[in-house]
C-alpha cells in the first residue's frame, strides 16, 4: 500500500507483532530475490521483505514530510513488541536522493516491510506487519520466509562509461580545482558513474552476500533499488546517544601488508588529506551541535583499514539535549536531514559546493551519497551514506550504475583522483564477480 505523505488520514492501521526467535543463521540468507531490504554489519542488523506500506516523498522538505507521514502511521498502529530492543516493533527502511530537487521516483521513500528479522548481539527477533488485520499468534521465521529461490550469479559483466567518460572526468576534477583556487569553495566532492550490464538478470542477494563477506565492518544495505556496503555512518541515534562516523582522505591499498602500513603512515600525515578530513569533521560537528547538550570531536583521525582502501576516519559523538515544552526529541531521520549533505559527500561551504557539483559534475547522482538506513517507532535508527554502491535499473534487470566520488581540495591532482575513484569502485566490481 502506498500512502500519500501529504494526507493526514491513514486508510488502514498497521498491526505489528514482534517475538523472540531462535537464531536462523545468516540474515541475508533469508532474503527473497524481489526487492530485498537489508541493513547488516558483522552479521547483526535488520533484513526485511514484502511491502506493507510505502511513503514516497519529493522536494527539499522530503525528510520532514517522510517523518510526519511516519508519525501519522504510528499514531494509528496496533503494536505488540515482546522484545523491545532497537529495531523491534514497527520499522521503516529508507533511502533518499542526494539532490533536494530530485524528481520522483528517485527522490526518497520509507518502505515498511511485511516481515523483518533482526539480530542484536545474542538476541534474534521476528516482526510481522499487516494492514487492517488483528494481532494473531506468534509467527516463525520458517513460516514467514516461505519458499526461496536459489541465488543466481550475474554471469558475464560488461562495463561502459557512465555520464562522463573516465578521461573526461579528469577535466571535471580540474574544473573543481580551478574553482577552489579561485576562492569559490574550500572543498568539493565530485563523483562519477560507470554502467554495468550483466548477461543474467541481477539477483541483489548475490551482490549483498559478496559485499557482506568481503566488507564485514561496513554496513551492507539494500533499500528501494540502491545497494552497497558503506563504510560511513551518517548518524546513529539510540536512547539519547548520537554517533556519526566521518571518512575523508583516502589512499589505495597495495595488497602488501608492510607496504600498506607505510601508506597508512603517509595518509595520517598528508596535509592534503588532513585538510579534506577536517572540513568533513567540522561540518558534522556543526550540524549536530544545535541538537546536543554535549559533543565529542576527536583531535586527530584514525586510519580505517578496508580491503580496497585506507581512510582517515573520526567518530563524532554527542548526547541529545532534552526537548523543551514536551516536544519529542529529534529523530534519527531529523538528524540525518540536518547532517545531509556533509562535507564528505558535498564540500565546503555546502551551498556553494552543491552549486558547483550541479555545474561541473555532469550526471544525476540519484540516491548515491544520500541517506540510507532505517527508522524505528521511537525515532531511533541508523542512517548511512549510500557510498560504495550501485543503483539497479527498474526497467532493465541486466543493468545497474556504479558510483564513486572523491574529495577535491586545492592540492588535488586529477589523475590521482581518477585512480582513487577506481579504487572506490572496487567493492561493487567485486560484488558483481564470480570468483
Amino acid at each position: 500500500m502506498t500512502a500519500d505523505p501529504t494526507q493526514d488520514a491513514v486508510p488502514h492501521p498497521l498491526v505489528v507483532r514482534t517475538v523472540r526467535v531462535e537464531d536462523p543463521g545468516s540474515l541475508l540468507d533469508l532474503l527473497p530475490a524481489d526487492a530485498p531490504l537489508a541493513w547488516v554489519r558483522r552479521g547483526d542488523g535488520l533484513v526485511g521483505w514484502g511491502e506493507a506500506l510505502r511513503l514516497e516523498v519529493v522536494g527539499p522538505d522530503r525528510f520532514a514530510d517522510a517523518e510526519r507521514a511516519w508519525r501519522r502511521v504510528l499514531a494509528h498502529a496496533v503494536v505488540r513488541d515482546d522484545v523491545r530492543l532497537p529495531g523491534t516493533g514497527p520499522v521503516a527502511f529508507g533511502s533518499f536522493a542526494f539532490d533536494a530537487h530530485a524528481a520522483a521516483p528517485s527522490a526518497g521513500a520509507l518502505v515498511v516491510p511485511r516481515v523483518v528479522v533482526g539480530r542484536r548481539g545474542g538476541t534474534t527477533w521476528l516482526t510481522t506487519i499487516d494492514v487492517g488485520a488483528v494481532i494473531g499468534g506468534a509467527a516463525t521465521v520458517r513460516g514467514a520466509t516461505g519458499r526461496r529461490t536459489a541465488v543466481r550469479a550475474p554471469g558475464d559483466v560488461t562495463y561502459t562509461d557512465g555520464a562522463v567518460p573516465a578521461d573526461g572526468w579528469r577535466d571535471v576534477v580540474a574544473h573543481g580545482v580551478a574553482a577552489i583556487r579561485a576562492g569559490r569553495v574550500d572543498k568539493v566532492v565530485l563523483a562519477r558513474d560507470v554502467s554495468a550490464r550483466t548477461s543474467e538478470p541481477i539477483d541483489p542477494r548475490w551482490l549483498l552476500g559478496r559485499l557482506a563477506d568481503a566488507y564485514p565492518t561496513c554496513w551492507t544495505f539494500s533499500v528501494d533499488g540502491i545497494l552497497g556496503a558503506t563504510p560511513e555512518l551518517l548518524v546513529r541515534s539510540e536512547k539519547g546517544l548520537v554517533t556519526s562516523r566521518v571518512l575523508a582522505g583516502t589512499i589505495r591499498r597495495t595488497g602488501d601488508d608492510d607496504a600498506d602500513l607505510a601508506r597508512a603512515a603517509i595518509l595520517a600525515h598528508s596535509s592534503k588529506d588532513l585538510e579534506e578530513h577536517e572540513y568533513a569533521v567540522r561540518s558534522v560537528a556543526d550540524a549536530l551541535e544545535p541538537f546536543c547538550s554535549s559533543t565529542n570531536v576527536p583531535d586527530v583521525p584514525f586510519v580505517l583499514h578496508l580491503p580496497n582502501v585506507l581512510h582517515l576516519a573520526s567518530d563524532v559523538t554527542g548526547v541529545l539535549a532534552h526537548a523543551s515544552g514536551g516536544a519529542p526529541a529529534p529523530s534519527s531521520l531529523a538528524l540525518a536531514a540536518a547532517l545531509h549533505p556533509t562535507a564528505a559527500v558535498c564540500g565546503t561551504p555546502t551551498v556553494a559546493a552543491r552549486d558547483l557539483i550541479a555545474e561541473v559534475e555532469g550526471m544525476d547522482r540519484g540516491r548515491y551519497a544520500g541517506p540510507v538506513g532505517w527508522l524505528g517507532a521511537d525515532g531511533d535508527g541508523e542512517w548511512g551514506i549510500a557510498l560504495r554502491s550501485a543503483e539497479l535499473d527498474p526497467r532493465d534487470p541486466h543493468r545497474l550504475r556504479l558510483f564513486a566520488g572523491c574529495g577535491i581540495v586545492a592540492a588535488s591532482d586529477p589523475a590521482a583522483e581518477l585512480a582513487e575513484s577506481e579504487a572506490k569502485l572496487e567493492p561493487m566490481r567485486h560484488a558483481l564477480g564470480s570468483d
